[in-house]
């Protein structure tokens, strides 16, 4: 089992492809969300393809899509269990976007970005001091 310490943690947001049953497209909100806006992660479990799904939406109240199928069991424990997770917009991705999130009352904070320099000099843009591997995959 995965135990969470207070921290931050970014997740991937996928299914962005996909359309939403009303309003602009998943794609078209994420291009409209900056980093830092506040999210909302919301729990599904009347969705006939997974009822563990935990979709995110814009402030503006827009799907953008779902936490990945590994995290979304795991988050939406946590939320069903009333634990308070914060969540802000972090970047778009290429598969969709990626969402920052903080437990506990604590505020998430997005993490520095590498300069072209560090890139090119091959050290890790992902780096973030505030990161734990989880459980179940140390590397």
């Amino acid at each position: 089992m995965i135990q969470v310490r207070s921290g931050r943690l970014s997740l991937a947001v996928v299914g962005a492809d996909y359309p939403n049953k009303t309003g602009p497209s998943r794609r078209f909100e994420i291009a409209l969300c900056g980093p830092g806006e506040p999210v909302e992660l919301r729990l599904e479990p009347e969705n006939p393809a997974d009822p563990r799904a935990v979709a995110v939406y814009s402030d503006r109240g827009v799907q953008l899509g779902y936490l990945t199928a590994d995290r979304a069991p795991w988050i939406g424990a946590m939320l069903s269990r009333g634990r308070v997770i914060t969540a802000i917009f972090q970047e778009q991705a290429r598969y969709g976007a990626v969402v920052r999130v903080a437990f506990d009352g604590e505020a998430p904070e997005l993490p520095e970005r590498a300069t072209v320099a560090e890139e090119s000099a091959g050290v890790d843009a992902d780096q973030d001091p505030g990161w734990w591997p989880d459980d179940d995959w140390i590397d």
